[in-house]
Formats: C-alpha cells, structure tokens, sequence
C-alpha cells in the first residue's frame, strides 16, 4: 500500500505544481485554431500515441475541432516506417496532410526529443516542420529542456516529483490536462453523456 499512497501523494504534488496560466494559454490557442478553420494534428508515441488517439476522439466529439493522430493509421506509419524510416513518419505524415499555419500541433511526450541526443527524432523533425509551416504548437511534456517544451508556442511542463516515476506521471498527466482542455468552457461545445 506504501507505494499507491505514495503515487497519489505525488500526483497530488502535480496538481498544486503545474502552470494553470499555461493550460488556460493552450486552452486559447486551441480556440484560436477551431475558428479559424485549422485543424490539429496529434502526435505521441508509446503511452503517448494511446493518449492521442483518445485526445483526438475527444476533441472532435466534444470541442468540434477536427483532429488526427498520425499513429491511428497503423498500415501508413509502418508503411512510412518501413521504406523511410522511423525518424521521419510524422514530418512526411504532416506535409502529406498539407499541415499550414491555420493549423495546430499538440505534443504528448515525456521527454519532448532531443536532437543532440538523437532521442524522438520523429517528434524532432515534426516540431521543426511545424515551425517551418508557421503552426502553433502545443506540448504537454515531462522535461523542459526537450525540443517540444523549447520550441512550443505553448508547452504544459509536468513537474518532476520523482525522477523515478518521470514517465507514469507525465503520462497520467497528460490526460488530466487534455481533459482539462476538452471541458474547458471556451472549447467545449458539446455535452458528455455523463
């Protein structure tokens, strides 16, 4: 039992911790991107993609935004993985899609990719495209000093409690702040069932 109530303790610790001001800001710039007819493209792996196929789920159905995630079409990305290579999957998913500045990238990750490091370099390249394009983006991430919280519009950075449990509690949390998002009364335009 030490150990759950550890767990929660921590998360505890998150919730009085993370940016609120921050959230609010992506919360807008959401907003900013749906009435301007933008779409928003997801992107995570691992923990991390599961969480964007459900964002995307919910930010459709309940904000009204039209949003993908490149890691729902399994046939396209190992096709792309396959014959090009993992590093570029999202990067030639999103100019495939035509990605341009009305439209939004939403980062889930961790550690966000490291360039110097050669840590994520699919999230890497996509971030820089997305940069290119003149989109805003978005990062709900573990570490600040990744490539998506550096070069975000916006980046929630999940604070780091314990350094061992780094990735279950930026995981977790990425789903309280999506939530967080979806149900935020300048987004949310349709009712849950429940």
């Amino acid at each position: 039992m030490a150990h759950v109530q550890r767990f929660f303790s921590l998360a505890a610790k998150v919730c009085g911790a993370i940016d609120y001001t921050e959230i609010e800001a992506v919360a807008r710039c959401l907003k900013e991107v749906r009435d301007v007819g933008g779409r928003l493209f997801i992107l995570g792996v691992g923990g991390s993609a599961g969480n964007a196929s459900h964002a995307v789920n919910d930010f459709r159905k309940l904000c009204g935004i039209e949003a993908y995630a490149p890691t729902d079409n399994v046939s396209e990305l190992t096709a792309r993985t396959n014959d090009e290579g993992w590093e570029t999957v999202f990067r030639e998913w999103l100019k495939t899609s035509r990605a341009r500045s009305e439209d939004a990238l939403l980062v889930f990750s961790v550690g966000g990719g490291d360039a110097e490091h050669g840590v994520s370099m699919n999230l890497v390249h996509a971030i820089d495209l997305a940069r290119e394009r003149g989109m805003k983006i978005c990062s709900v991430v573990g570490r600040d000093q990744g490539h998506a919280a550096r070069h975000s519009t916006h980046a929630v950075v999940v604070p780091q409690v314990d350094a061992a449990l780094v990735t279950p509690i930026s995981e977790a949390f990425q789903a309280v702040v999506w939530h967080a998002l979806v149900s935020h009364p300048e987004l949310q335009i349709a009712a849950t069932k429940w």
